[in-house]
């Protein structure tokens, strides 16, 4: 009986473990975007009221960022980020996109959290689904030509150097 139990507490921590940190409800045979595809077409309405869509960024080099503020690794990388755009704010663009969550809890989180990205606060994940289908976080470098460079997810986390190489990579 108690390697039973056992065998039952090993799968449940794993399946835990293995997990994306916001439910995630993944469909079979789902391809994500990988380094190398374009950007496909979106349109989202940031904080600031300005309208960014995928063509807006052409000519930029592009961190495309999909969060949610109740996941832990996003909340770990929220700062790394930050410190990215405090750091290369005016040369690259910065689009960081909510996935299910709504402005009055992301702002919130981004007052008492001090963070100055620039966001945009999607209830549901239309956007999100146009780029992958699981994981957050999800980190896109964009080169100028709408092209991705390099994807960070959760798997480890992006460092500021390894955000930094992949921008200046592509200048």
């Amino acid at each position: 009986m108690k390697n039973w139990i056992k065998t039952v507490c090993l799968l449940f921590c794993a399946s835990v473990m293995f997990t994306a940190c916001i439910d995630d409800d993944v469909e079979e045979g789902v391809i994500e975007l990988q380094p190398g595809e374009r950007v496909p077409a979106f349109s989202v309405t940031m904080d600031d009221g300005r309208t960014v869509t995928s063509g807006s960024l052409k000519g930029e080099v592009s961190l495309i960022v999909f969060f949610h503020t109740g996941c832990p690794d996003c909340r770990k990388e929220l700062p790394v980020l930050q410190k990215i755009y405090t750091d290369y704010g005016q040369r690259i663009r910065m689009v960081c996109i909510s996935r299910e969550e709504g402005p009055a809890e992301i702002a919130r989180y981004w007052d008492e959290n001090h963070l100055t990205l620039p966001y945009s606060a999607q209830e549901d994940r239309t956007v999100y689904y146009l780029f992958a289908k699981s994981g957050i976080p999800r980190v896109y470098v964009v080169d100028k030509e709408l092209v991705i460079r390099s994807v960070f997810t959760d798997n480890p986390l992006a460092g500021y150097e390894d955000l930094a190489e992949a921008i200046e990579a592509n200048w």
